[in-house]
């Protein structure tokens, strides 16, 4: 019986979601604690998205087999018992014949989030980057909007003998400005490794007059695998949730909690 997970963590002390010799992942410790819960042996668990070193998810899916069926309620606290304080599983259900976690995904919604000053409040910080005060925020806004479309986007990326295609769909960027800092999101049907990073760096770097809109533009229109462009911090990006259905063009994503452009210092929820 296939079973499907909406799971959240902190990314901070993980080196991804991937299993890796030697070192702790999100992976791992999901399907070591299954294996405790069941007394069984290790599971394989599929992710939507393979979540890069110190990234967190709110809203990440997951799917694995077990030979039996589970109380979902049960499931669900047996697993949060098992697993520790920086992941924990939102729900469960039984998947429906066919579904693939990664495969069946639709969309991806990824959220970034920075203030411009260090949080005061402890736990403001765990989701936020810190990043310095913009001077042209209308210059990066106007560089995140030459984003949406299907394109190639490999100067957003890095070299990855594992990756094929490098083109990729935006269906949309939004951004919200405060005081404190901003908050920007991006809609994708999948994302290369770093590309969010990469695209918010290149627009702050914009926004803080250190790249033109016109070379930013370039980027876009002319792709250059490994082109240097600046990676912002793991620390602000989350996987926020995972469509798997078509997502509309006039469709809004919620407003993610703790925005730190909501005029708040930074944010987790």
């Amino acid at each position: 019986m296939r079973f499907r997970l909406v799971v959240a963590y902190l990314g901070t002390p993980f080196a991804g979601w991937q299993r890796q010799p030697g070192r702790r992942t999100v992976q791992a410790e999901l399907e070591e604690a299954i294996a405790r819960m069941t007394a069984g042996p290790l599971p394989s668990c599929v992710a939507a998205g393979r979540t890069d070193a110190g990234v967190h998810a709110a809203g990440q899916v997951v799917h694995f087999d077990l030979p039996g069926a589970i109380h979902l309620p049960a499931l669900v606290r047996a697993l949060n018992d098992h697993l520790p304080d920086e992941i924990r599983v939102r729900s469960a259900r039984v998947a429906p014949a066919g579904f693939d976690a990664r495969r069946s995904a639709r969309a991806k919604l990824y959220v970034y989030r920075a203030a411009f000053s260090r949080p005061r409040l402890p736990w403001s910080r765990l989701r936020t980057a810190t990043v310095p005060p913009l001077a042209e925020p209308d210059a990066l806004r106007a560089a995140l909007a030459l984003l949406p479309g299907r394109r190639d986007m490999s100067s957003f990326s890095v070299p990855d003998p594992e990756t094929g295609s490098t083109w990729r769909t935006l269906y949309r960027v939004g951004v919200t400005f405060g005081r404190a800092g901003l908050t920007v999101a991006f809609t994708g049907d999948a994302f290369l490794r770093y590309q969010v990073r990469r695209m918010v760096g290149a627009a702050l770097e914009v926004g803080w007059r250190r790249r033109s809109l016109e070379a930013f533009r370039d980027l876009v229109e002319v792709p250059r695998p490994g082109a240097r462009v600046w990676t912002a911090p793991a620390r602000g990006l989350t996987l926020e949730r995972v469509h798997y259905r078509a997502v509309r063009d006039r469709e809004t994503p919620p407003a993610p909690e703790g925005d730190p452009a909501q005029g708040g210092a930074g944010a987790a929820s």
